[in-house]
């Protein structure tokens, strides 16, 4: 069974953020939430965690996984923008969207796109998400929660609970979350795709 951790919404407790960031580091997948649902979440280069959101998620090996940072400045490390990309991801950083652009060597080869050799990137606008990232030095490599046969991600831990509490390691509660799902949009080619529309506006992108 996962092990749930109920913390405050304004100010998550270190304790147990630094409890799940160490089951993190020990392996653990863990849910948490963001501006745009539950997510799932493990350590870089965690191949069994991304196998294990694939069977929870029944995805295939084209799917796009993301890699959630605490903040911009981890972006170039990842995933490669020219100026125009870079203006304009930055423009809507944090927020509810997620990016997808081409990988750089620093990226967890186990995550990429096995053809196009891309990757998804995003910051959340979300309390408790920040604090976990802040607290486990490093992004989290993630996706969102949305079961099987559903549109829309899980949006409250005593539900994530119900559903996958014996499929996880940690549930992290912190009573607030988006009710959307980001909005996608591949920006690794010349021109911009919206793959998902979700909560973010993407108008910016296509002009």
């Amino acid at each position: 069974m996962a092990r749930y951790f109920d913390v405050h919404p304004d100010n998550p407790q270190p304790r147990s953020l630094g409890q799940v960031a160490d089951l993190i580091r020990g392996g653990a997948l863990v849910a948490y939430p963001t501006d745009s649902g539950y997510a799932l979440g493990c350590q870089l280069g965690n191949r069994d965690g991304l196998q294990r959101i694939r069977a929870l998620r029944g995805l295939d090996d084209r799917h796009h996984f993301t890699l959630v940072c605490s903040e911009f400045g981890q972006l170039g490390q990842y995933v490669q923008m020219d100026n125009n990309v870079f203006r304009a991801v930055k423009a809507a950083t944090p927020g509810p969207y997620t990016f997808i652009l081409k990988a750089t060597r620093e990226a967890p080869k186990v995550m990429l796109h096995p053809k196009k050799k891309t990757v998804g990137v995003r910051v959340p606008e979300h309390t408790t998400a920040l604090a976990l990232l802040h607290t486990l030095g490093e992004p989290l490599m993630s996706s969102t929660l949305i079961l099987p046969e559903q549109v829309d991600p899980l949006t409250e831990g005593w539900l994530v609970d119900q559903e996958l509490g014996n499929q996880l390691d940690a549930i992290l509660d912190s009573g607030d979350c988006g009710l959307e799902p980001t909005t996608i949009i591949d920006l690794s080619e010349d021109e911009a795709v919206v793959l998902r529309q979700g909560a973010g506006d993407p108008t910016p992108f296509l002009s």
